[in-house]
C-alpha cells in the first residue's frame, strides 16, 4: 500500500523520484505526487490516477531540485482526489509524505484547528505536517526540523513511514518509521529513501534498513539515525542482490504471466542448498533450529490472504503426514480474539513481504501470550517479520511485482513442506515417507514446466468466463485451500465473483446456485477422496452446471457434455496441491486478459498491506 520515494543529491532528483514511483506502481495506488525544494520555494505536482499522469504534468510544467519527496497514495482517509494526494504542505514551509494510519488524527485535527491551521484535505496525514511546522515555530532554531519531528512523532498513535523536508532546513531530509517499512539508499555523495528497495535499484544497491522507532536526518554528508529511545545508533549497510532489471517484464505482456512462468526456477531456488545427500538440513531454518524443534508440541500458523491459503494446505500436511497438532488463523482475527496458546507451540507466520501489518501484529501478540518459539516463512530477508522471528526460512521467490501472488505462493508451499519434514521427524513422519516427499520435491520444477505447457488449452477455456459474473471452485482435503486460492485469483484480477467450497458441502447450500451461467471449477487429483469428488461433480452436472475439471492424466475422462477435462501430469499426493495451483493461476490470468482488466494492478488492491 502506498509508496514513498525521496532523495537528496548534487543533481536534479525529479527523474529519480519519478522512476522510483513507477517501480512502486505494483503496490496499488490512486494518485501520485512529488515535491522539491528549489530557490527557497517548495514546488509540488500532484495527479489523480497513474504515475503516467504525473509524468505528463511534469513534461508540460517541469520542476527541478536537489532535495525532494514523492508518493503514490492508496486511499484510507478521504476519497481519491487531488486535494488528498501527497505530498502535503503546511504554510509553504514543510512538506510530508506518509505511509500508514494515524489513529488519533481527529483529536490532533481539533487542536490544530483551534491553533489556526487550515486543512485542505480529508487525510490523517495532514495533521503530521501541521504538527511538524508548529513544533518548528515554537521550538529551538538549532536542528529545527529534526527536533520538531522528534516532538511530533511522540504525539502520533498508529503506524507510519515518513519523508519530511522544510525550507528552514533545505539541506536535510528526515525519514521515520514505525510499523511501516522504510529504507535508506546509499549512493556516492547522495542518499535516497523508499518504502521498497525496488524503487531505488537504478541508483544504488546499498541500503540501510530502518528499525521500528528510528528517525534519520539525511544530508549530502551522510545519515544520522536515532532509535526509539533517542539514542544515536549505527545501522548496517546491506548490499542487495537485486538488480534494476530484476523487476522488468521482459518479453511478457504482464508481470503476473512472467511470474507464473518463473515458478520452476523459483521452486528450484527454494530447494537449493538445503539438502545434503538428499537429506534436509535443519540448520537451513537457523543455527538453533534443531533445539527449538525438539521442544515443539504443536503448530500455530498466522497469515493473511494467499499466505493464509498456503497455511491451510500446510495444516493438512502437518496433521496427516507428521501427526503434529496444527491450527491456523487469519492474523487479523487472532490478534483480537483473546486466543489461548498451548505450551511449546511454534508460531509460524507466513508473508511474502514480511511487512503485512496484521501478521506482524499477530506475532507480537503471540509473544505477549507467552509463545516461546517463532518461525517466519518470508520472501524478503530484511523485513520486519524476519527480524522479529526466532527462526526463518526464506522462500527465495525473487521479486514479485504482480499484486496477485503466484510464485510467492508456490514457494511458500515448498518451504512449508520442508518445515513439515523437519518437525515431522520428531513425530510420526517415517524415513521412508520423508525420502518419498524429498524425491517428489526434487521433481517438482519439471512437473510445473509440464503444466505450463497447457497454457494454450487453458487460454481457450477462459473464453467461457468472458460473460460470466459468478464462478464456484471445488476441492477436497488439501486441495480445498487450492480451490480457495483459485477463486481468490479469479476475483482479484478479473473481478468475477468467485467462491470456493469443500466439495462435500455442495448439498448444504451452494447447490442452489448451480445453473448453466455458473461455471464450476474442480480440482481432481488421483487420491483417496477422488470417488467422493466424482459424486459431487455428478450432482453439479445433473443440474445443468458447466464443469471444468483439472484431473490427473491417468484417470478416465467422463463422457458428459457438461464436463470439460484438463489433464494434469501425474504427481505424488503429497505435493499435488503445489502442481494443481498452476492451472488455476493461468485460468485467472487469461480470463482477466479477455475482460480487459488491469492484471498487474487490480483496482482497490495493494501488493503489500502495511496497514490494518
Amino acid at each position: 500500500m502506498c509508496g514513498i520515494v525521496g532523495g537528496i543529491a548534487q543533481r536534479n532528483v525529479v527523474p529519480i523520484l519519478l522512476e522510483g514511483l513507477k517501480r512502486l506502481e505494483y503496490r496499488g495506488y490512486d494518485s501520485a505526487g512529488l515535491a522539491v525544494i528549489n530557490n527557497q520555494q517548495i514546488y509540488r505536482k500532484r495527479a489523480l490516477g497513474k504515475v503516467k499522469g504525473l509524468e505528463t504534468l511534469l513534461e508540460a510544467e517541469p520542476i527541478s531540485g536537489y532535495i525532494g519527496i514523492a508518493h503514490t497514495r492508496w486511499a484510507t482517509h478521504g476519497k481519491p482526489s487531488m486535494a488528498n494526494a501527497h505530498p502535503h504542505i503546511c504554510r509553504n514551509n514543510v512538506a510530508v509524505v506518509h505511509n500508514g494510519i494515524i489513529e488519533n488524527h481527529e483529536h490532533l485535527r481539533e487542536i490544530q484547528q483551534q491553533q489556526g491551521y487550515e486543512f485542505t484535505s480529508e487525510t490523517d496525514t495532514e495533521v503530521i505536517v501541521h504538527e511538524v511546522y508548529h513544533a518548528m515555530q515554537t521550538g529551538q532554531t538549532t536542528d529545527g526540523l529534526l527536533n520538531a519531528v522528534k516532538k511530533t512523532v511522540k504525539k502520533l498513535d498508529g503506524a507510519y513511514a515518513l519523508g519530511i523536508m522544510s525550507l528552514d532546513n533545505p539541506d536535510t531530509l528526515i525519514a521515520c518509521r514505525k510499523g511501516s517499512p522504510l529504507v535508506i539508499g546509499v549512493g556516492i555523495g547522495e542518499y535516497f529513501i523508499a518504502s521498497d528497495v525496488a524503487a531505488l535499484l537504478p541508483v544504488t544497491q546499498r541500503f540501510i534498513f530502518l528499525e521500528d522507532g528510528d528517525i534519520a536526518a539525511i544530508t549530502i554528508g551522510g545519515a544520522v539515525i536515532y532509535d526509539l529511545n533517542d539514542q544515536l545508533v549505527n545501522r548496517s549497510i546491506i548490499e542487495s542482490q537485486l538488480t534494476a532489471d530484476a523487476v522488468d517484464k521482459g518479453e511478457y505482456r504482464h508481470y503476473m504471466l512472467k511470474e507464473i512462468y518463473e515458478q520452476p526456477f523459483a521452486i528450484s531456488q527454494a530447494l537449493e542448498g538445503r539438502f545434503i545427500n538428499n537429506r534436509l538440513q535443519e540448520n537451513a531454518f537457523g543455527h538453533n533450529a534443531a533445539e527449538v524443534f525438539d521442544n515443539i508440541k504443536a503448530i500455530q500458523i498466522l497469515a493473511c490472504g494467499t499466505s493464509y491459503h498456503a497455511g491451510l494446505v500446510a495444516r493438512y500436511w502437518f496433521e496427516e503426514l507428521a501427526r503434529v497438532p496444527c491450527s491456523i488463523e487469519v492474523a487479523s482475527e487472532f490478534r483480537y480474539r483473546s486466543p489461548v496458546l498451548a505450551p511449546d507451540t511454534l508460531i509460524v507466520t507466513i508473508s511474502q513481504s514480511g511487512e503485512t501489518a496484521d501478521t506482524l501484529a499477530a506475532l507480537l501478540e503471540a509473544k505477549k501470550l507467552g509463545a516461546s518459539y517463532s518461525l517466519a516463512i518470508c520472501n524478503v530477508p530484511e523485513s520486519s517479520l524476519v527480524r522479529e522471528s526466532d527462526l526463518v526460512l526464506m522462500t527465495r521467490a525473487g521479486p514479485e511485482i504482480g499484486v496477485a501472488s503466484t510464485k510467492a505462493f508456490t514457494t511458500q508451499l515448498v518451504t512449508l513442506m520442508l518445515l513439515v519434514i523437519a518437525i515431522g521427524r520428531r513425530f510420526q513422519l517415517t524415513e521412508i515417507v520423508e525420502q518419498k516427499i524429498t524425491s517428489e520435491l526434487f521433481s517438482l520444477p519439471r512437473k510445473v514446466e509440464k503444466v505450463l505447457q497447457l497454457d494454450d488449452e487453458i487460454n481457450a477455456l477462459a473464453e467461457q468466463f468472458a460473460e460470466k459474473h459468478h464462478a464456484l471452485f471445488l476441492g477436497r482435503g488439501a486441495h480445498y485451500p487450492i480451490a480457495m486460492e483459485g477463486a481468490l485469483k479469479l476475483k482479484e484480477i478479473s473481478y468475477i465473483h468467485a467462491e470456493a467450497y469443500p466439495a462435500g458441502e455442495l448439498k448444504h447450500g451452494p447447490l442452489a446456485l448451480i445453473d448453466a451461467d455458473m461455471p464450476v471449477v474442480t480440482v481432481a487429483p488421483n487420491n483417496s477422496l477422488l470417488e467422493k469428488l466424482k459424486s459431487n461433480m455428478q450432482e453439479v452436472s445433473a443440474r445443468g452446471g458447466q464443469l471444468i475439471v483439472f484431473m490427473d492424466e491417468t484417470l478416465a475422462a467422463a463422457n458428459d457434455e457438461n464436463v470439460q477435462i484438463v489433464k494434469i501430469p501425474q504427481v505424488g499426493n503429497e505435493i499435488s496441491p503445489i502442481v494443481y495451483t498452476i492451472p488455476l493461476q493461468l485460468l485467472a490470468y487469461h480470463v482477466a486478459v479477455l475482460k480487459g482488466t488491469d492484471v498487474d494492478q487490480p483496482r482497490n488492491l495493494a501488493k503489500s498491506v502495511t496497514v490494518e
